[in-house]
């Protein structure tokens, strides 16, 4: 899984980046600090399963904390994006293309109106986010429409309208944007199937549904602590009642993710608290009872691990599941669920079996749900941390 980290320059898509994954990455107040992009992993939280069995479990990728455990994901900070990109301006295509492959993009929004459309400071609360989720989905769009066109002539003399395997068409002619065969088949359904007939309107309309279901957005309203930021967040939410919006502070959560890291004080990703573990100078004091005060309090969480969770859970609806065993929870160097797999909602235990292995999958006999001790056949569904034991012929 690839989640792209998408925005205009200067909103705090690296510090974002960097909050999320500790990575060393360039962070500065001008337009176009990230210019190659950075990959890293980040995480996920979710409740540790092994808890629910009085024990801790041993991630071989990720961690724990309290009672949580974070899975691991990997994320992309791209160029920064301004309008006109998908005709060359600021880094132009190397922006979108770097795009291609991801699931999920995240939207970094500087919610405090502080970045006119180029990324160039201006005062706060002068300049309306809300331009930029607009330019934001035409550059996709623009972009995705180009790519559907590249080789439209030779596309249509291939494929009539008594083809009744246009969404195989379809997807592979499209298959960089990981369009699959399922979604273009329900894509297509609200078009004509005489692709001859599609003029430049339906083109950019069909651009626009791959965009939506290959690339889905949320947005993180991010510099929510700026004051005044609160009522642009309630202006875009009413303009934009379709995304999923999370107020988050970026800096915030880089701060506290460091100070963490030092020991300075002991800090949950995505908690609502921390506690101050050794003594601090005046100015590390001040410092966190700001973030306290004006972001915890305030919104609850910083808003950085709250948009990873919504992004994967809820926006790709993937589930965390476990293999186990209903008799022994531990692999055979003792670790306690070392693996978590993220499988998306619909998948069965016969998806799981083929992730594990695939003679699994082809060997299936039947599976062992391992909290209910309960025996279950190839097309059980799957819930959100189960833990399952797959029974193959060997």
């Amino acid at each position: 899984m690839l989640i792209g980290i998408v925005g205009k320059p200067s909103v705090g898509k690296s510090t974002f980046f960097k909050a999320s994954t500790l990575a060393e990455v360039e962070i500065a107040s001008y337009p176009f600090t990230t210019i190659k992009p950075n990959r890293a992993v980040g995480y996920v939280k979710i409740k540790d399963p092994a808890k629910d069995f009085g024990k801790t479990s041993n991630p071989r990728n990720g961690f724990v904390l309290g009672d949580y455990r974070f899975v691991a994901v990997e994320l992309l900070d791209v160029a920064g994006l301004v309008p006109g990109a998908h005709e060359g301006k600021g880094l132009g295509n190397q922006f979108l293309n770097d795009l291609s492959q991801a699931d999920v993009l995240i939207h970094v929004v500087d919610i405090s109106g502080s970045t006119n459309e180029k990324g160039e400071a201006v005062k706060p609360l002068s300049y309306d986010p809300c331009n930029d989720l607009k330019f934001l989905e035409k550059e996709l769009d623009m972009w995705i429409l180009q790519m559907v066109k590249k080789g439209w002539d030779k596309f249509i003399k291939q494929n009539s309208s008594a083809d009744l395997e246009l969404h195989k068409a379809m997807a592979k002619q499209l298959s960089s944007l990981r369009l699959t065969e399922d979604d273009a088949e329900l894509i297509l359904k609200n078009f004509d199937k005489n692709v001859k007939s599609w003029d430049e309107i339906v083109l950019f309309h069909f651009a626009k549904e791959v965009r939506k279901k290959t690339k889905p957005i949320i947005i993180a309203a991010n510099k929510i602590d700026v004051k005044g930021a609160e009522a642009n967040l309630e202006n875009i939410k009413r303009e934009f009642p379709d995304y999923t919006i999370v107020p988050c502070s970026a800096d915030s959560e880089l701060a506290l993710r460091e100070a963490s890291k030092r020991g300075l004080i002991s800090y949950i990703p995505g908690d609502n608290n921390f506690i101050i573990n050794k003594g601090l100078n005046d100015l590390q004091l001040n410092a966190l009872n700001t973030i306290k005060e004006n972001v915890l309090n305030k919104f609850g969480t910083a808003g950085v691990q709250d948009v990873l969770n919504v992004a994967v859970f809820e926006l790709l609806k993937y589930l965390a599941i476990f293999p186990g065993g209903v008799n022994k929870l531990e692999d055979s160097q003792g670790r306690v669920l070392p693996d978590c797999f993220l499988m998306k909602k619909g998948s069965t235990a016969l998806d799981f079996a083929y992730k594990l292995h695939t003679d699994f999958g082809k060997n299936f006999i039947r599976a062992i749900n391992v909290r209910r001790k309960l025996t279950v056949g190839k097309d059980y569904e799957l819930n959100n941390l189960d833990i399952l034991e797959i029974i193959a012929n060997r």
